[in-house]
């Protein structure tokens, strides 16, 4: 299982992680410029390549991808910069996120995320690098030492900043959207399931996936928010295990599911 989150720090997988190990090879990553990796000029693009090479690198076979927050729109970008990536591919969980180009709403946020005021506001105060360590982030069910390390990861001010120019750059780049949007239609017959916390779904992503994946599984962490597998990472585990086991009868096939997704997909624009 490929777990990939773009912006923060790949840490925020550590319980999913520790449920999962046991029936999953787990590997994640920290794209360069986030996390604890080194210091990288922050954009999408780069972002999105370096996931399409660490796929290509480890020669990762039969893939569980599970992506959240951008990480889900920047994965679907490497899948669909390179055709033989999908074949690598075998199951999608998208964890709280979206995967299309940025439209209303969604494209709004982004843009006031990403703007030099909210950024250098968050990235002087350190207010989302605390923050995002509380129950109400990431934190729930960190004991103290995953908490610090939590926050060391975001100390430095690069790394602060990385997650506001991930923010703008995806409400901004069309080439990398577009990119997503091949990988996704790439994709159309794998069988995908939906993790959302029931206080989650703000921007109403799991309408967008019901959409271009009607056949698609759902998974609701009860008193869940932002990052429902940091909430409840036994529930989500737990439902992943199962849902592996049952899904490939359950998901559309090929032509068909490609055709309507790329349906879709074109109606939203």
């Amino acid at each position: 299982m490929l777990l990939v989150h773009v912006g923060l720090c790949s840490l925020l997988w550590k319980g999913l992680i520790t449920e999962l190990a046991p029936r999953f090879r787990c590997i994640t990553l920290d794209v360069p410029g986030s996390g604890l990796s080194g210091p990288a000029p922050a954009s999408p693009a780069a972002a999105s390549d370096a996931i399409g090479r660490f796929i290509d690198r480890l020669d990762l076979r039969d893939v569980t991808l599970a992506v959240h927050d951008t990480g889900g729109w920047a994965t679907m970008a490497a899948v669909g910069a390179e055709r033989s990536r999908a074949e690598r591919v075998s199951r999608v969980v998208a964890v709280n996120t979206f995967g299309w180009s940025p439209r209303g709403v969604l494209r709004l946020a982004l843009l006031f995320m990403g703007s030099t005021v909210i950024r250098e506001l968050t990235v002087w105060t350190g207010f989302l690098a605390w923050g995002s360590a509380t129950r109400f982030g990431v934190g729930r069910h960190f004991d103290r030492a995953t908490k610090r390390a939590w926050r060391r990861c975001l100390r430095p001010h690069s790394q602060r900043r990385f997650l506001h120019h991930m923010f703008a750059g995806a409400a901004k780049d069309r080439a990398t959207s577009q990119a997503a949007e091949r990988g996704i239609a790439a994709l159309a017959d794998r069988p995908t399931m939906t993790v959302f916390g029931r206080f989650g779904d703000y921007f109403l992503f799991r309408r967008g996936w019901r959409r271009i994946r009607p056949a698609m599984t759902d998974v609701t962490v009860p008193w869940g928010l932002h990052f429902p597998q940091s909430d409840n990472p036994a529930l989500v585990a737990r439902t992943i295990i199962e849902w592996r086991r049952n899904a490939s009868a359950a998901e559309p096939t090929n032509a068909a599911a490609t055709s309507a997704t790329r349906s879709a997909l074109s109606e939203k624009k």
